[in-house]
C-alpha cells in the first residue's frame, strides 16, 4: 500500500529518499541529473585549461570578475527571497510568499541583464564563442547556466501562481541549483589561475 508522504501531493513512499527531500522528487531527479551535466562541462574546462594554460590565461584576462561578483551577488540575493518564499508559504501560503517570489524573479531577470550586458561587450570586442577554446567553454558553460536561469524565472513564476508550499518549496530547491551551480563557476571561470 502506497502513503502520501509528508512532502506533498503525488508523493508516495515509493520514492524511497527522494519523498524526504523537500519538494516534489520528480525535481530533484531533474536537479540531479543537471548537476551531473553541469560537473561535466566544469571537468571539462578544468582539463583543458590543463592543456592550455597559456589560452585560459589571456582569456581570463579578457574577463572583467567585478561583473561576475556583480551576477553572483545578485543570484545569490535572488536565492535568498527564495528561500524567504519558501519559509512564508510554510507558515501560510499568502500574498507574502507571492511577493518574495516576485523578487527573486526580480534579482532573477536583473542576472540575466547584467550577463546579457557582458556578452554584447564580448561581442563588441570580436570575442565569440569560435575565438577560442576559453572562450568556447566560457559561452557554452555560461549560455546554459543562462537558459537554466531563464527556465527557473518560469518555473518561479508558475509557482507563484498557486503559491502553495509544495510547489514553492520544488520552485525554490532548482532555483538554489542554479545558485549553486553559479557559486561554483564564477570562481572557476573569472578567478582562479
Amino acid at each position: 500500500m502506497k502513503t502520501e508522504s509528508p512532502a506533498g501531493a503525488g508523493v508516495t513512499d515509493s520514492w524511497g529518499a527522494l519523498s524526504e527531500l523537500p519538494g516534489h522528487p520528480m525535481m530533484w531527479i531533474l536537479i540531479f541529473s543537471e548537476i551531473v551535466a553541469f560537473g561535466a562541462m566544469l571537468i571539462a574546462f578544468c582539463v583543458a585549461r590543463a592543456a592550455y594554460p597559456e589560452v585560459f590565461a589571456a582569456g581570463q584576462a579578457r574577463l572583467d570578475p567585478a561583473i561576475g561578483g556583480l551576477n553572483t551577488m545578485v543570484l545569490v540575493t535572488s536565492g535568498w527571497f527564495a528561500a524567504w518564499a519558501v519559509r512564508a508559504a510554510e507558515a501560510e501560503p499568502s500574498k507574502t510568499s507571492r511577493l518574495l517570489l516576485m523578487g527573486a524573479m526580480l534579482f532573477g531577470l536583473l542576472f540575466v541583464g547584467v550577463k546579457l550586458f557582458e556578452y554584447m561587450a564580448k561581442f563588441e570586442a570580436g570575442i565569440g564563442i569560435e575565438t577560442d577554446i576559453f572562450f568556447t567553454l566560457y559561452f557554452l558553460m555560461t549560455g546554459f547556466h543562462l537558459m537554466h536561469v531563464a527556465l527557473g524565472i518560469v518555473i518561479l513564476g508558475v509557482v507563484a501562481i498557486s503559491a502553495e508550499a509544495e510547489n514553492i518549496r520544488t520552485g525554490a530547491a532548482f532555483w538554489h541549483m542554479v545558485d549553486l551551480v553559479w557559486i561554483v563557476m564564477y570562481p572557476l571561470v573569472y578567478l582562479v589561475e
